[in-house]
C-alpha cells in the first residue's frame, strides 16, 4: 500500500523518500529503537531529504527494502505545507484568516493535526509561526498517507488533492515572509564589476566545498548573497544559476533540491539589492 501511495506522488511530481516507521509501542524500527526521539520521522537514506525522487525504478527498489516504509514527500517542490499540531494551532490558522481556510487538499495526520497544501510560496521551513503551527517550503519534508504515527494513528486525506492547489492566502505568505530587513546603508565601490566577480567566484567555491549537513544552508546563502547583486543589475542572474548549480552538484547536492533553493535564495536577494547604482543606471 504504501509503494502505491509513493509511486502515485512521484507520479504527480511530488518527491519521495522513505522514512522510518514505529512499531509496537511506539519504538522506531532505526538503530536507535526505544532511544529514538523522533520514530517514524526520519529518512531512512544516509543523505536523507537531497535523495528524494520521482523516479520510479528507485521508489520500487526502495520498497522492496523497506515495504513498511512511512512516505515522505519533499516540499517546496510541488507543494509547501501548513502543518498544525494542535488544536491551539488550528485556532490560530483559522483567526489568521478570518475563519476562511482555502478548499485545498487536507491531511489528518496520525496525531490528530493536519497538515493544509498549498502552492509553493519560494519560502523555506518556518517553526512556530504561530503556537501550534509550523511551515513545511524548500528545504522541507513531511509524512503523507498512508504512513503510520507513533501514536499508532494513521495519516490519512480529509480531502484529496484536486486540479490545482491553492494560493496561499496574503496574510498567511505575510507571517511565513516575516518583517523586511532592516535597510542596508550603500557602499560606495571603486571597480563595483570586479567586486561582482569576485564575489561570484568566492561564493562558488564555498558552495562547491561545502560537507553534507551544511550544503543546502551553504547553497541558499550564497544565492541570497549573489541575488543582492542580481538585483543591482551587477551580475547576470543566469550565469548565477549556472555557476551555483554546477558547485551545488559537485558537492553532491541533488537538482530538485538545488532548483529550490537557488530559487528561494535569489529570489530573497533580488528583493534587497546590493547598496550600489549600476554606473548605466538612469
Amino acid at each position: 500500500m504504501s509503494l502505491t501511495a509513493a509511486l502515485a506522488y512521484a507520479r504527480h511530481g511530488v518527491p519521495v523518500l522513505p522514512v522510518h516507521t514505529p512499531g509496537p509501542g511506539g519504538v522506531c524500527d532505526c538503530g536507535r529503537g526505544a532511544r529514538c526521539d523522533r520514530s517514524g520521522k526520519h529518512p531512512r537514506l544516509r543523505h536523507g531529504l537531497t535523495e528524494a525522487t520521482t523516479d520510479p525504478r528507485q521508489i520500487r527498489l526502495w520498497w522492496t527494502f523497506w515495504p513498511h516504509a512511512n512516505v515522505g514527500l519533499r516540499t517546496g517542490v510541488v507543494m509547501d505545507v501548513a502543518d498544525v499540531d494542535s488544536a491551539e494551532g488550528w485556532h490560530e490558522l483559522r483567526h489568521l484568516l478570518g475563519g476562511d481556510v482555502p478548499p485545498g487538499p487536507q491531511v489528518r495526520t496520525g496525531g490528530g493535526g493536519r497538515h493544509l497544501w498549498f502552492r509553493p510560496t519560494g519560502y523555506g521551513n518556518r517553526v512556530r509561526l504561530l503556537p501550534g503551527l509550523d511551515w513545511r517550503g524548500c528545504g522541507g519534508y513531511v509524512l503523507a498517507p498512508p504512513s503510520r504515527h507513533v501514536s499508532g494513528g494513521d495519516y490519512r486525506w480529509i480531502r484529496r488533492p484536486a486540479v490545482a492547489l491553492p494560493v496561499s492566502p496574503a496574510a498567511l505568505v505575510a507571517l511565513i515572509a516575516g518583517p523586511p530587513p532592516p535597510p542596508v546603508p550603500p557602499r560606495p565601490l571603486r571597480r563595483p564589476d570586479r567586486y561582482a566577480e569576485a564575489a561570484l567566484e568566492a561564493e562558488t567555491d564555498r558552495v562547491a566545498r561545502a560537507v553534507v549537513g551544511a550544503r543546502n544552508d551553504t547553497l541558499n546563502r550564497a544565492a541570497f548573497a549573489l541575488g543582492r547583486l542580481v538585483g543591482a543589475g551587477l551580475l547576470d542572474e543566469s550565469e548565477v544559476r549556472w555557476e551555483l548549480t554546477a558547485a551545488a552538484r559537485h558537492a553532491g547536492l541533488g537538482w530538485a533540491e538545488i532548483r529550490g533553493t537557488l530559487r528561494s535564495g535569489l529570489t530573497a536577494g533580488r528583493r534587497q539589492p546590493f547598496g550600489h547604482r549600476p554606473p548605466h543606471a538612469a
